[in-house]
């Protein structure tokens, strides 16, 4: 992070002597967009847990870590231009992506290494840092009644790469009161898929059980009888994934935006949206696994523990995986909603937000948001919040072992089931208009900090602590 701090710095810096250059002393000076540089640091915490891993299938820890540290730079150019770089990295740990490949480096029984859904292997996806720069340019008119801007952004990990760009238009008129925008954004993605070990190396072995990674490995049936691995195709392990893993690496996202705000008095303010969303190419994620209920089952590691399979008591023994996840190459949403805030009095107010989503996937969706700030004293606001989401599943969906092999597409991923959700937060801000303290030559504005709790009925629970701390530069 101090890297970043002192590239953006530095950068704040040149682009701002560099406009002061360009400055025209007869220019008639107006009142501008943004009166002067501003900082912001955001940092975020995650933690959740829970038993449905899409990696090992549906069934498995869930456990998960996230570290979100961000930078925001928010640089007036001139009386009218405004640009904006957004930089952060997120660091995770995570249960469920550690097993990839579950036989790194875990002990053996007999001499087969040993593996679990419920435990976290110690391999090289069981953690990674994913980054993330976006630099956001906008032009006001001289009226302050249109607004361009555009933007480009850069994005990658371990196994994914990706490259965005777009811009839009608002609209003010009414004296200000209304406010119509449209924005387009284009999304182009790159996969540098990895994949569940067994089937990565029952490819790279040409479907030999004696060669390569499972060279002197036992695998074992559904009655923890050791398979003669050079047997004929319908009492070995063959997964239907022998054809062929991910055939395009390509993912490209377009999106169209459209808002309509309006203040309906001193009082109260509301705003509508809607978005078009296609999604084209590698929708599916190569990691997941997938367990088929119409063939029959493999294992590797303790024969004795496969009656056991499901429950988190199993610490070793692993299901061979039957193929990974497959998915339509292509998806079209549509979110649609609203938001309607209302100034109650000097202590209260009312924040609502609402929105209804569908796809071409089979899913359905409701959220519905209320928050509702309390001014505690003239620097102090505190806001207590709560979320409801819920969803249908998608057309694809199945547990663990339920998919079947005749299907063309199909998943665990129970982020595509049918669940609902609540999430309780509460928020506390402080805000000083005149950001008399100060760090170095940034003025303190204000200060965010909010914690958040998140429960699902499939049993999923997560934890988020944010901060934001929002600087003036003098």
């Amino acid at each position: 992070m101090k890297n970043y701090l002192l590239v953006l710095v530095v950068f704040v810096s040149f682009v701002q002597s560099f406009f002061a250059q360009e400055q025209d002393s007869t220019t008639v000076y107006k009142k501008r967009v943004l009166e002067t540089t501003e900082v912001d640091f955001l940092t975020s915490y995650y933690s959740q847990k829970g038993n449905n891993a899409s990696v090992t299938g549906g069934v498995g820890d869930e456990k998960l870590t996230d570290f979100t540290p961000t930078i925001v730079v928010s640089l007036p150019l001139n009386e009218d231009d405004v640009l904006t770089v957004d930089a952060g990295i997120s660091a995770y740990t995570s249960a469920s992506s550690s097993n990839l490949d579950p036989f790194d480096g875990s002990p053996k029984v007999g001499g087969n290494p040993i593996g679990s859904p419920w435990v976290a292997s110690s391999g090289a996806s069981s953690q990674d840092v994913w980054s993330n720069i976006n630099v956001a340019y906008a032009h006001s008119s001289d009226d302050r009644n249109n607004i361009w801007n555009a933007n480009v952004s850069f994005a990658a990990e371990y196994d994914y790469t990706s490259i965005g760009f777009g811009g839009g238009f608002a609209k003010l008129f009414n004296e200000k009161n209304t406010e119509l925008s449209v924005n387009a954004k284009v999304y182009l993605d790159t996969w540098n898929p990895k994949y569940p070990i067994e089937l990565d190396s029952y490819l790279k072995s040409d479907s030999n059980l004696n060669s390569g990674f499972f060279s002197g490995i036992d695998i074992f049936d559904q009655n923890g009888n050791a398979i003669d691995k050079s047997g004929n195709s319908g009492s070995i392990w063959s997964p239907k994934s022998a054809s062929g893993l991910i055939n395009d690496k390509g993912r490209n996202s377009y999106s169209v935006s459209f808002t309509l705000s309006q203040i309906i008095n001193k009082n109260a303010q509301f705003s509508l949206f809607f978005d078009l969303v296609q999604q084209d190419g590698w929708l599916a994620n190569p990691m997941q696994r997938v367990y088929f209920g119409d063939v029959d089952n493999f294992y590797m590691g303790n024969p004795s523990s496969i009656n056991n399979y499901t429950s988190p008591t199993n610490r070793d023994v692993f299901q061979l995986a039957d193929d990974i996840e497959r998915l339509p190459s292509t998806r079209f949403k549509i979110p649609v909603g609203f938001r309607f805030n209302q100034y109650i009095n000097e202590i209260l107010t009312l924040r609502t937000y609402y929105r209804y989503y569908f796809d071409d996937w089979g899913i359905n969706s409701h959220t519905a948001e209320i928050e509702l700030p309390i001014k505690i004293s003239s620097k102090f606001t505190l806001y207590p919040s709560y979320r409801y989401y819920n969803q249908t599943e998608a057309d694809y969906f199945s547990p663990y072992e339920e998919n079947l092999s005749t299907s063309e597409f199909y998943t665990s991923d129970y982020d595509l089931s049918e669940f609902n959700a609540n999430q309780y937060g509460l928020g506390l801000s402080y805000t000083d208009i005149f950001a008399k303290a100060h760090i170095w030559k940034l003025g303190l504005k204000s200060i965010d900090l909010k914690y958040n709790n998140y429960k699902r009925n499939t049993g999923l629970s997560a934890n988020i602590i944010s901060a934001g701390f929002k600087f003036i530069m003098d």
